[in-house]
């Protein structure tokens, strides 16, 4: 069983999810008229990339959506995805280049949805494709786009109608030779790109060939040259070698002197910076130790200000004291008067030896606390002396070494001097480098990458890599030699040789390519000549001994059929007329044009019913051609089976004794191919391994139910 599931969502009656599964060789869709059984069909129809509307009763894709109904709302897309067995690996698939790979899964899965807007999407197990991979997939296993797999009760007629050409293709996509026809028109494609790629070969050679032939005759003119280049290319070497010896001489030299200038320079700096900074610290640093002296002096002598302004006020005090004491001695009432205080004036000055004694003894303690702040005093005068003459000794050697930094600083002008004019010496040997840069640039420009090859050069004899005296005067002459040779080339017009060689090679490459181009380009021209040509002949001789198979099942289904009589198909060629050399409005136009004969092949049905004399096929009755086209479409698939047959009411007008045979046909069928048939007929259900009944709820959307015989036939009415 190569077919699995056929999986329907949203399409046109089935609104919801409905999976169909085929694990029977013939399986029945029954179902009333407009329950949508034929939706079915139509369904796989859809899936296997049908492109006209028209066939599936619609007009654009969106009628393909559901529609809803009062309990149903409207679909947003319509989805049918079909299942393949491909455990053995038979589904193949051609890529543009015309590599043909299997496809490596064990399920086939193929989806086609359409939104409302009519745009389609295909998918194959997952990832979007074109519907042109689509065609190519079925193909392979002999599912083409004719639809010669699907019968329907209207279109089995459509083989019997068909032109001998249209016809020929509908044989030809039965008998598998579909595959054969991609790959003709393939091939043709890339004929017809391999043409233009050879036109566009051609016409770049032809654009080419001046350009070459220019280049040829530069090339030819530079050979000519080759002596004045060869003495400049000596002239060069030997000039560059010794140009080259001198800027690095020069420039180890000046590198030298600025290393020497500059280790002096900052030798000098550092003896100026220590005279300004190292001697202006010892001398700051007396200088504050003579604040820091100073100031104590200050402190000692407010101190000792302090204490004699307390040793004048405790003087008075005693002052006042022994006044008061002398007085009282003296006083007219200490003898006579008084008597009565006598005893109180006693004790009263002996309070007052008292106050005396102690403010006497103060005034002994500020006394000596004076003596002593004044040899604290003595001894900070002497060291402020001392300071003051070291200080003007520092000033004075200070004075030395101004004029010592002065010295210094003199040498450090004249060493800055000299460090600039290494630098303008720098600068001259940069621009005389830089024109020896020049100078080999314009070299190669004329002899070559060979200039640089002076590195190596032994100039006067030196070793390589040796010394070489370096003369001006010579180097000068040398020079003057270069410059002539160089304005005779120039006016020989070589300009850089090895630029033309270069380009003259890369020309010539580039036209050998194209020539080696055209010999690939005509022999893969050849081939695909060849390769059609056999394809054709292979379509040729497989269509020939198709038909052969095909007359003989023909033949043997239309006697079943009819009891009698005979049934072939034969092949017809006709020649038409094509005109040439205009388009067919300027054909219109010219009564002169040219014509070509070109054979069309066809295929002619050849019939004769028994005991009748009716040949033609215009001739028989509606009945007779459905049975002579049931006939011819059983006897193809016959021949090159595909995976599945659609019969779609094809049985519709057999009687019950047709039916029969129709019946035993349909179980010949399915040894080869499964079978999906719609139907109505009794006889035809009855082979059915698996019935599927189709009706119509009240939601007005397709249900599908699984259904025994005797149900199918009360479902079928």
């Amino acid at each position: 069983m190569r077919l699995k599931t056929l999986e329907l969502n949203g399409f046109k009656s089935f609104s919801q999810k409905t999976i169909l599964e085929f694990n029977n060789s013939i399986v029945c869709i029954v179902g009333p008229n407009g329950s949508g059984k034929s939706n079915v069909v139509e369904a796989i129809r859809y899936v296997l990339g049908e492109q006209s509307m028209k066939s599936m009763r619609g007009k654009t894709g969106s009628d393909l959506i559901f529609k809803g109904s009062k309990n149903l709302p409207k679909g947003t897309k319509a989805t049918v995805t079909i299942y393949f067995d491909n455990i053995d690996k038979v589904f193949k698939l051609t890529n543009d280049g015309g590599e043909t790979t299997n496809l490596n899964y064990d399920t086939i899965s193929i989806s086609r949805q359409v939104f409302p807007d009519g745009l389609n999407k295909y998918v194959l197990n997952g990832t979007e494709v074109r519907l042109k991979d689509i065609h190519n997939l079925l193909a392979s296993v002999n599912i083409g786009s004719s639809g010669h797999h699907i019968i329907s009760q209207g279109e089995a007629d459509r083989i019997l109608n068909a032109n001998m050409k249209e016809r020929r293709a509908m044989v030809e996509d039965a008998l598998g030779l579909k595959i054969y026809q991609y790959k003709i028109k393939e091939s043709e494609r890339k004929l017809e790109r391999t043409n233009e790629n050879m036109k566009e070969v051609t016409l770049m050679r032809r654009e080419n060939a001046p350009h070459l032939n220019f280049l040829r005759k530069q090339v030819e003119k530079f050979e000519k040259g080759k002596v004045m280049q060869e003495e400049l290319g000596t002239l060069y070497l030997e000039y560059l070698k010794k140009e080259s010896f001198y800027l690095d001489m020069e420039k180890k030299n000046l590198l030298t002197e600025r290393n020497k200038i500059s280790s002096e320079l900052q030798s000098i700096a550092g003896k100026i910076s220590d005279v300004e900074e190292g001697n202006s610290a010892k001398g700051n640093k007396k200088i504050e130790e003579l604040k820091i002296v100073e100031q104590a002096l200050n402190e000692n002598r407010a101190a000792k200000s302090e204490i004699e302004r307390k040793l004048g006020r405790i003087e008075g005090m005693l002052e006042i004291k022994e006044n008061k004491v002398k007085l009282a001695g003296k006083c007219p009432l200490c003898g006579n008067e008084l008597k009565q205080m006598e005893i109180e004036q006693i004790e009263k000055r002996q309070n007052e030896e008292k106050e005396l004694q102690e403010l006497r003894n103060s005034q002994v303690g500020l006394l000596s606390e004076i003596k002593k702040i004044e040899g604290e005093e003595k001894k900070l005068s002497e060291k402020i002396q001392v300071l003051k003459k070291e200080i003007n000794e520092e000033m004075e050697a200070l004075r030395d070494l101004e004029k010592e930094k002065f010295k210094f600083k003199v040498r450090h002008q004249e060493l800055f001097s000299a460090l600039e004019l290494v630098a303008i010496k720098e600068g001259n040997l940069e621009n005389r480098r830089y024109a020896f840069e020049n100078e080999i640039k314009e070299g190669t420009a004329l002899i070559g990458q060979d200039i640089l090859s002076y590195k190596d050069f032994s100039a006067e004899g030196a070793p390589t890599g040796g010394k070489v005296l370096i003369d001006g005067t010579e180097q000068v002459e040398l020079k003057k030699k270069i410059e002539r040779l160089k304005i005779k080339l120039e006016d020989a017009g070589l300009g850089s040789g090895a630029e033309v060689m270069k380009e003259f090679k890369e020309v010539s490459e580039k036209d050998q390519f194209l020539s080696k181009e055209m010999e690939d380009l005509t022999k893969s021209i050849e081939s695909l000549v060849i390769l059609i040509n056999d394809l054709k002949e292979k379509i040729d001789i497989e269509f020939k001994e198709g038909i052969k198979k095909i007359n003989v099942e023909f033949d043997a289904f239309f006697k079943l059929m009819f009891g009698g009589g005979t049934a072939s198909l034969s092949i017809i060629t006709e020649t038409k007329k094509k005109r040439l050399g205009k388009s067919d409005e300027e054909a219109e136009l010219s009564e002169e044009f040219e014509e070509e004969e070109t054979p069309e092949q066809g295929i002619e049905i050849n019939v004769s019913l028994p005991q009748k004399k009716v040949k033609e096929l215009h001739a028989f009755s509606g009945g007779e051609r459905s049975l002579t086209s049931i006939a011819l479409l059983f006897a193809m698939s016959q021949v090159n089976p595909p995976p599945f047959l659609v019969l779609d009411e094809t049985d519709a007008a057999l009687d019950e004794a047709n039916s029969r045979k129709y019946g035993d046909m349909l179980e010949k069928l399915s040894k080869h191919s499964e079978l999906i048939v719609v139907t109505h007929n009794r006889e035809t259900m009855s082979r059915a391994g698996v019935l599927y009944g189709v009706t119509i709820g009240e939601n007005g959307a397709s249900k599908l139910l699984s259904v025994k015989f005797e149900e199918a036939t009360q479902i079928a009415k």
